[in-house]
């Protein structure tokens, strides 16, 4: 099985590199733009059509000699190669609605992540322990390396965040078809006041690091409100704004990485809920027309949701359950907290409060959350079972009010990531 793997470095760049750098990035972002402005003139007269990368290409070399775009004979050609090919990537994952991907967008300088990607990275680049030999007049950088690169290192990207450099390897390596040291299966609940709820009834608290900032950030953002745009005091304030969304962003990634890992590490069967957090953390303002209801706490739950950071967590554990040869399985999560898992009685009066269930039916009571991790695994059973397929229409439209009614699980969702030969 062969395994790509990204290791993810401080970049320490000089002045000058940094400077480089920045030069760089400013190239591949107008691509960037130009070419997408091209693709969004042909998407809106022929539909779902945008040129692909082999005609993009040509237009890099068409702007090189045009003495208004010349200036990109200074940028290095790798750089802009990659950006368009990123473009291209964008634009198929659009087109085939591939985890609900948006229409490609514009980068703006200072607003979006500026990257640029050095490919051919063995004949090219050079790693000596803690510093790295860079193409396009870079030479050598030093990086943190706070961990061994495993594999056959195959290109790095550079990108500036939070008013960083960091600096991400690409290692490729072969490895035997893994086996889960673990053959147990549990099932996740994913809550807001318990982040993670297992079947075994074991949970982990939220770290909430948005809810924990947020008023630190309204400070920092009203400060920044107040100062003379583009003056020096306003680029000292929005530097602090991004450090504080930089490190909110940063408690959230080292808590989705702490979980997974502790979950993927356990458990060879992890069973979790197919939700839609898109739709689950949709705006209830509605129109002039048709006013929302409740809008300022469904905008609270939306936030506590997103704060949680759902989909990552699901993503972070397919991907490393492949590496350790588990498996993922989603299964739908309707009815999953008003479902008594002693008797199968279904209804909305079990759930009395958000934290707590009692059967209305045999009087079962125990913590919400932890009724639907135990729901989520059972319905994990049954879908390996028996594959069931889903929910009849008259049970969608209705309440589902008794366990006659309690109809069969969708098919497990695909995972894994690594690459097969």
């Amino acid at each position: 099985m062969i395994i790509r793997q990204g290791f993810k470095f401080r970049l320490d760049a000089s002045d000058a590199q940094s400077a480089r750098l920045r030069v760089l990035c400013g190239h591949a972002r107008f691509v960037w733009n130009q070419a997408l402005a091209k693709c969004n003139k042909a998407a809106d007269t022929e539909g779902e059509y945008v040129p692909r990368y082999e005609t993009m290409a040509k237009w890099v070399t068409a702007w090189k000699q045009e003495p208004e775009t010349e200036w990109l004979k200074e940028a290095y050609t790798d750089n802009l190669q990659q950006k368009l090919k990123d473009l291209d990537t964008a634009w198929q994952r659009y087109f085939k609605k591939v985890d609900g991907s948006q229409r490609p967008r514009f980068k703006k300088k200072g607003k979006s992540r500026d990257s640029i990607r050095f490919v051919n990275f063995q004949k090219y680049c050079r790693i000596d322990n803690r510093r790295v030999k860079l193409p396009a007049g870079l030479g050598w950088a030093r990086f943190r390396k706070s961990r061994e690169i495993v594999g056959t290192t195959k290109n790095c990207t550079v990108g500036f965040e939070g008013g960083r450099w960091f600096i991400s390897f690409q290692a490729e390596r072969e490895v035997p078809e893994p086996v889960h040291a673990s053959t147990s299966m549990i099932g996740v609940d994913m809550g807001v006041a318990r982040f993670l709820t297992l079947s075994d009834g074991t949970f982990i608290e939220p770290v909430s690091a948005f809810k924990a900032n947020q008023e630190k950030l309204a400070r920092a953002q009203r400060a920044l409100a107040r100062k003379v745009k583009f003056s020096a005091n306003w680029h000292k304030q929005k530097a602090k704004v991004n450090r504080l969304h930089t490190r909110i962003a940063s408690l959230r990634r080292d808590t989705l990485h702490k979980a997974s890992t502790q979950v993927s590490n356990n458990h060879a069967m992890i069973v979790i809920e197919d939700l839609k957090v898109g739709n689950m953390s949709r705006s209830a303002r509605g129109d002039a027309e048709n006013p929302g209801v409740n809008v300022k706490a469904k905008s609270g739950l939306n936030r506590s949701i997103l704060d949680q950071g759902w989909h990552e967590f699901r993503r972070q554990l397919e991907y490393k359950q492949a590496f350790r040869g588990g498996e993922v399985l989603a299964v739908p999560a309707h009815y999953t907290s008003q479902t008594c898992p002693l008797c199968q009685h279904v209804s909305p009066d079990n759930r009395t409060s958000q934290a707590r269930f009692q059967c209305v039916e045999c009087g079962f009571r125990e913590n919400a959350d932890l009724v639907g991790a135990i729901n989520i695994k059972a319905r994990g059973h049954r879908v390996l079972a028996c594959r069931e397929t889903g929910l009849p229409d008259s049970v969608r439209q209705e309440p589902v009010r008794n366990r006659e009614e309690v109809a069969p699980s969708a098919a497990p969702a695909a995972s894994g990531i690594p690459h097969r030969r």
